[in-house]
This record gives C-alpha cells, structure tokens and sequence, in this order.
C-alpha cells in the first residue's frame, strides 16, 4: 500500500475547492465466475485510472437491496500493494452479521482505506439488519477501537453517514447531531437540477444549527430518457422524468450535458463537493472526463 501524494480524504473535503468523487457499483453476486472475473478486471483498470489522477472511489455494498461482491477482497488483490487506497471508500451497510460489519471495519483500517460510509441499507428488501439504525454500526465500530482511538498512536478509521434530502429536514439534520459517536462527514441521496429545493432545505437547516460537518453531494448520472429505465429507477430514488425527457428529446442534450447542468446548478448554490453515480465500472475516468468538459 503506497501513500497518496493527495489529501487524505477528509481533507479533501474539508479544502477549499471543487471534488468529484465517483461512486462505483461491485459486480452482482450472481454472475457466474468468468463474468465476475472479467467485471473485475474492467474494474481494475477503470478504478486505477480513477486513482491515478487523485480521484477519490466510493463503492457500494448491496446497493438497491440484492448482493453485490464485496469490494474490499477485490480490490486489495487485484490492484496491488502500491495502490493508493486511502482515496477508496467503501459502504457498510447493516445487511449483514455483526461479526462481518466489524471485521468489514477492522479490514479496511488495516489496508489503510480512506473512510467507511455507514448506512442502515434498505430495510424493505433483502436481508434483515443487524442493527436497527447505521448509527448504533458507527458506535459498535468505535467501540470496538478501543478506548484509545483518539490517541495520536491511534486514528480511528473516518466513519461516514447517510442523510435524504427527500425526507423532512428537520429529521435528517438530527441524524447529524444526535450521535454519542459524530460521524465525520456524510453523503446525500442524488439530486436533480431539476428539483434543488429538498437539498437547498436540507442545508439551510444545518447551516441554522451551526453544524460543519463536511459532505459530499450526490448526481446521478443519466444516460437516457428510456421511460421504462426511469421507471425502474424510481424505485430506488426521485427521477425528474418529465425534465429528463425535455432535455434529451427536445433539447437533444446528451447525457454528459444533462450531469453537466447539476453540477452546474449545486456550485451555484455553493455546493462544490459531490459524488457522481451510476458511471460505467470500466469506463468511469473517461466519462468524468467529458463530464467536466462541459462544466
């Protein structure tokens, strides 16, 4: 494991400045072992490619509720001691044993991943949680430091957190302070340019009660106005599909256009530091390429 020549990931968002981090998807559970090694080898260019010039890589855990392969045996024996992994951030969510969430954490610490980005996971599909909340996970993991974590000799693994910008405001923004163990940054779920409003809430209430945590914003990244595709995302997250539709078929925008606007729209708003979803797991460098091109 090599040390990165960029900032640590906290710092990174904490700096003054723009970030685009890319959130990746593992291959599904279910593919057979040639596919899952070819899934893999795309993602070990694309992912190099990615860290190579100093993007940060979150990657998903069981993201819409079926089995994904674990990222962290991957992508420590695929990408090599040398890989920068400090700039990789994995999810944890509670779908699993608690014996597997604290060894999860103690594994990433070990092999000197950026942060963990713990969350509950959808309750409704899947699985039962471990535990009731992703709150209770984060306190079991630094409890499970040890008492001196805090110690220069000891930094605890950054712990992340999940809020919904969707949801009520108020509500979400409790989540952020109402923890024995704070989080030390947090993601949102993707928004639209479309419909900024739930997210201009959301950081209007934590800009009131004073809070600094730093976080990172989510764009989703669509690459059509397939109507039966928005469908099935809607699903799992809000689609502007009338907006989407507007754009890419009367507007003939194209898909890097249509990301482009979001990101636009939220540095408008001040907001400099997001993720982007939903990239291709080979390609992702050379999307965000032509993404940023357009910015």
């Amino acid at each position: 494991m090599s040390a990165s020549p960029f900032p640590s990931f906290l710092e990174a968002l904490r700096n003054p400045g723009p970030l685009r981090a890319v959130e990746l998807r593992p291959p599904p559970s279910t593919l057979d072992r040639t596919a899952t090694m070819e899934a893999w080898i795309d993602a070990h260019h694309g992912v190099s490619r990615l860290l190579a010039g100093g993007r940060f890589v979150l990657f998903t855990d069981d993201a819409v509720g079926s089995r994904e392969e674990e990222s962290l045996a991957h992508l420590t024996a695929n990408l090599g001691p040398e890989a920068p992994m400090a700039q990789v951030v994995p999810f944890l969510t509670c779908k699993h044993s608690l014996e597997y969430c604290l060894l999860f954490a103690r594994r990433a610490a070990s092999h000197g991943f950026g942060a963990v980005t713990v969350t509950g996971g959808d309750a409704e599909v899947g699985v039962p949680r471990c535990l009731p909340r992703s709150r209770d996970l984060r306190m079991r993991i630094r409890m499970a430091e040890g008492p001196d974590r805090h110690t220069s000799r000891h930094r605890p693994l950054p712990l992340g957190m999940w809020v919904n910008p969707f949801r009520d405001a108020r509500e979400q923004v409790d989540h952020l302070e109402a923890q024995e163990e704070p989080a030390d940054y947090f993601l949102t779920q993707v928004v639209s340019h479309h419909d900024l409003a739930p997210l201009d809430r959301l950081l209007e209430e934590v800009h009131r009660r004073g809070i600094a945590l730093p976080g990172l914003v989510g764009v989703f990244h669509y690459r059509s106005a397939n109507p039966r595709t928005l469908a099935r995302l809607g699903d799992f997250l809000p689609v502007p599909a009338q907006g989407l539709t507007r754009e890419f078929r009367d507007e003939g925008l194209s898909a890097e256009e249509v990301t482009a606007r979001t990101i636009r729209a939220l540095a408008a708003r001040g907001v400099e530091k997001v993720y982007l979803s939903n990239l291709g797991l080979g390609t992702a460098a050379s999307e965000l390429r032509r993404i940023e091109a357009r910015i």
